[in-house]
């Protein structure tokens, strides 16, 4: 049965004004399973105003009301976790597991900045003169707009929803087409917990029509995106008009690093996590690897080893690793990049092409693929991938691999396993990225920030800094009569 999804607007489950309806595919087997409106100007419009009006009472109550009613959702998001999580994976394609985890770590999100909000401090200045001192404080900046992807449907909207409401913000959430239905039962347990009408509002359709009319809304003060370099770039043109603050968590090319004194099982066990997880549709999944070249052969044949272990299904089926791909777009740009190495002089390990057999022909499921003598002119190397897909290459020292990993425009995060301290330092001081990851593959954590450099973004999420985002230094000078 097709069910229907309403979006929230001012308190209320509502339709768009025109009526207009997007279609939610499962990627498995691309089978209709839900409706949601196709949110219009009106739509936007309405929701925008209702965040505006209710930023008065929410910017004054407390921290502590507003962290309380944020673990009250988060408690909500954890008790129906086992529904949220087959929501997810009928409709992103990501395994029963990974789902669940996602539900829960949206949890433990609202719970932080629950926490963390309680902790926002100021601070007094001393001034030059007698009788005069100087008082720090932090105001919330006002409406903030949360647009987000389909890769990680509740977790990045976690990070944004979170950080807004903690801050003393509203929001407006444009929830991706794609995956909406998850993120809507996550933002119904906010609803449920007592966040008051307006607060937040969440918005489904196209983000070609609601995007740009939502950025460039004059009472939107704040924009949060997550997304592709191409759009981050528009976003932020867009928001010079009104001077509005901005974080973009965009594009990467995330290099891999395996030095020579590797613990070489640890460094596939990461690679294998890093690069087919989610079907490698993550912004810090490993596009690319660098391995010394004294143990490349090694290194390839026990990656290759534990790659053709991994399972590909139907999640909601069978016990897999591994699922389908969430969109046909992405499936042909996997399709793309593979063909092009090979063009060019690579060779594929294991993988490289599409899965065959009658429960694989109608979704879109592609081989956990490694291709190896890989180079800087092929496509898997320059490109964000975002698929099962990962190239290999050898170097000779480390100063080469360290120039292999700065050759892109991307600089969101970095992984390098090596078991000499002067070695990671040196990674960590001169590979140019937001996140290094040292003997692991985990470059965030929620308590510290996270954000790229170069064309993989702007701004943080994630910690006190990201929290921070949603909040504006107010300095009040005092000279004491």
């Amino acid at each position: 049965m097709v069910q229907h999804y309403k979006m929230l607007i001012n308190g209320e489950w509502v339709d768009s004004r025109s009526g207009r309806l997007i279609e939610v595919i499962n990627p498995a087997n691309g089978e209709l399973i839900a409706t949601t409106p196709a949110a219009e100007k009106e739509d936007i419009e309405e929701a925008v105003r209702s965040a505006y009006n209710a930023f008065v009472s929410w910017s004054n109550e407390t921290p502590f009301y507003r962290g309380n009613l944020l673990r009250k959702a988060a408690k909500l998001v954890l008790e129906r976790s086992k529904e949220i999580a087959e929501i997810m994976t009928r409709e992103q394609g990501k395994t029963l597991k990974e789902s669940k985890q996602e539900v829960e770590k949206g949890a433990a999100i609202l719970r932080y900045y629950a926490e963390e909000g309680e902790r926002v401090y100021g601070r007094v200045i001393a001034n030059e003169e007698k009788n005069s001192e100087s008082i720090v404080i932090y105001e919330p900046i006002g409406v903030a707009a949360a647009i987000t992807p389909w890769n990680y449907p509740i977790e990045l909207l976690a990070w944004k929803v979170g950080g807004a409401l903690a801050a003393g913000c509203t929001l407006v959430a444009k929830l991706p087409a794609e995956t909406p239905l998850s993120p809507l039962k996550f933002i119904e347990c906010i609803v449920e917990a007592g966040v008051p009408a307006g607060v937040v509002n969440a918005l489904t359709g196209y983000g070609r029509e609601i995007g740009p009319y939502l950025v460039e809304h004059p009472l939107i003060k704040r924009v949060a995106f997550t997304g592709s370099t191409e759009t981050g770039k528009q976003i932020l043109k867009m928001c010079s008009n009104d001077i509005k603050k901005v974080t973009l968590e965009l594009g990467g090319s995330l290099p891999m690093l395996v030095h020579s004194d590797a613990d070489l099982d640890a460094a596939v066990k990461g690679a294998v996590r890093r690069s087919f997880r989610n079907a490698g549709q993550i912004c810090i999944a490993i596009n690319r690897i660098y391995v010394h070249q004294d143990i490349y052969e090694a290194f390839i044949e026990k990656f290759a080893e534990s790659t053709m272990k991994l399972k590909v299904g139907n999640p909601l089926l069978e016990e897999c690793d591994m699922g389908p791909m969430c969109t046909k777009r992405g499936l042909e740009k996997v399709e793309r990049h593979v063909k092009d190495a090979v063009s060019k002089g690579a060779k594929v390990v294991c993988g490289g092409k599409r899965l065959e057999g009658i429960k694989y022909e109608k979704g879109n499921f592609y081989e956990p693929t490694i291709v190896r003598d890989v180079n800087h002119e092929m496509l898997i190397m320059r490109e964000e991938t975002f698929g099962p897909a990962v190239g290999v290459m050898p170097y000779k020292d480390i100063d080469e691999a360290i120039n292999l990993a700065n050759d892109t425009n991307y600089g969101l995060a970095a992984i390098v396993y090596t078991r000499s301290i002067s070695i990671a330092r040196k990674v960590a001081k001169e590979v140019k990225a937001g996140n290094i990851a040292i003997n692991n593959v985990d470059a965030g954590v929620i308590n510290a920030p996270y954000g790229g450099w170069k064309d993989s973004g702007i701004g943080v999420e994630h910690g006190p800094e990201g929290l921070f985002e949603y909040l504006r230094p107010k300095h009040i000078r005092i000279h004491y009569l």
